[in-house]
């Protein structure tokens, strides 16, 4: 039972529920109060439209939802729903004797019990029931006011009786006839099928054609059931609006919407696995094509060696692998690349790797040449200065012999 301005069922509860239905209440725009009065117990769904004023007709709709919320039954009982409906209405009636709420006072009530694809429904006074199936509303109940009977005697139309005058009369209530008896609705419904039950708030001032589009709008019921408050309150809101929208589930359809649901999320693990192997493989080939590709250059006895891959392991594994030993001595490169080679000196790729080779096979052979060169230099200016000097002895000799012949023939 709800009575304050605006509220839904309890939150937790509507939580779990949350994919079966949902309801709402709201005071309007025109009335300081709220005389309405809900019921949402699984499977059984009450809404109830109080009148005789402040501290009467609240009193009355709930007096109406605790008095069902006790003594309804839990499954299709058309006589058990009958019976808690008089119940009911007693209740009403023996009220103000007892000092609660006032005399004259009344209420509506549609009471609704869903149990499978099996719809049972208790109305008195001119709160609804609809049903939606496949994209159809289609009015359940008739309602006991004024207006229904001058239409069907075809004296109003429908648009007219939205705005007659005695539009809110109505010919049979809860609280003034002891014996009074609810008309009972009993139907099959099918899975996938909306249950709207609401207070004339809503139907008094939201078309039919627009309840049915917001209905086939909101596939969540309670998000369904906010929005058909909110238009009522944005038509104007004239009187208290009352709403509790419930999804027909079936066993059968369950069973096929848990079967779709697990074949489903077995498809989305499949293709989850898929993309993580898929993952994984992409990621060891480009783990592969990296290493395959790389290369390094190390000193090996003297000599550079080349391994193709990295100087790392992985799970014990070695990732690189001798590509070819040299003949190129380490200590004839220049010093600076002589210390990387031995440290290990990676190198982009295995092309790099032969380029590099080829550069210092080609700088050593240079350099060689020109020791050559240098040394068959140095040889030629020793042979010259040996030639000089023994031309210079000889001379000297020569010139001393000179001497002693003069000295002679003095």
């Amino acid at each position: 039972m709800v009575t304050h301005r605006t509220q839904t069922a309890p939150e937790s509860y509507v939580e779990k529920k949350r994919s079966f239905f949902g309801s709402r209440t709201d005071v309007g725009l025109v009335r300081d109060h709220n005389e309405d009065s809900l019921l949402v117990a699984p499977p059984l769904y009450v809404v109830a439209d109080g009148m005789g004023g402040h501290a009467a007709g609240e009193i009355a709709s709930e007096i109406v939802v605790r008095t069902l919320d006790e003594l309804a039954p839990r499954s299709i009982d058309v006589d058990g729903l009958t019976n808690a409906i008089e119940a009911a209405n007693l209740n009403v009636i023996k009220a103000p004797k007892q000092g609660i709420g006032r005399s004259g006072m009344g209420t509506t009530c549609t009471a609704a019990i869903l149990e499978d694809t099996r719809l049972l429904i208790a109305q008195v006074g001119d709160s609804r029931a609809y049903l939606l199936h496949k994209g159809q509303l289609q009015q359940l109940t008739r309602d006991h006011s004024l207006m229904a009977d001058l239409i069907e005697a075809g004296h109003i139309t429908p648009e007219q009786a939205r705005n007659h005058p005695d539009r809110s009369v109505i010919t049979r209530a809860m609280g003034s006839d002891p014996y009074m008896l609810p008309d009972i609705y009993e139907l099959n419904v099918a899975d996938g099928d909306r249950i709207l039950l609401c207070s004339d708030g809503l139907c008094g001032m939201v078309y039919d054609d627009d309840i049915a589009a917001i209905m086939r709008r909101h596939p969540d019921p309670q998000t369904c059931a906010d929005r058909l408050v909110r238009a009522a309150v944005d038509a104007g809101g004239c009187d208290n609006v009352t709403v509790i929208v419930v999804d027909v589930h079936s066993k059968t359809g369950q069973a096929r919407t848990i079967k779709r649901a697990k074949r489903k999320y077995r498809t989305l693990a499949i293709c989850i696995a898929l993309a993580i192997v898929a993952v994984f493989a992409l990621g060891a080939f480009g783990a592969y094509t990296y290493v395959n590709n790389s290369a390094y250059l190390v000193a090996e006895d003297g000599k550079v060696s080349v391994y193709r891959g990295i100087p790392d392991t992985f799970l014990g594994m070695q990732l690189s692998h001798l590509e070819q030993s040299t003949d190129i001595p380490v200590d004839q490169l220049p010093p600076g690349v002589a210390n990387r080679i031995k440290e290990g000196m990676s190198v982009a790729s295995m092309d790099e790797a032969n380029e590099l080779l080829e550069s210092y096979r080609t700088d050593i052979a240079r350099n060689e040449l020109a020791a050559m060169s240098a040394g068959q230099s140095g040889q030629a200016g020793q042979t010259g200065q040996t030639g000089q000097s023994g031309q210079t002895n000889q001379a000297g000799q020569t010139g001393q012999t000179g001497q002693g012949s003069q000295g002679g023939d003095r």
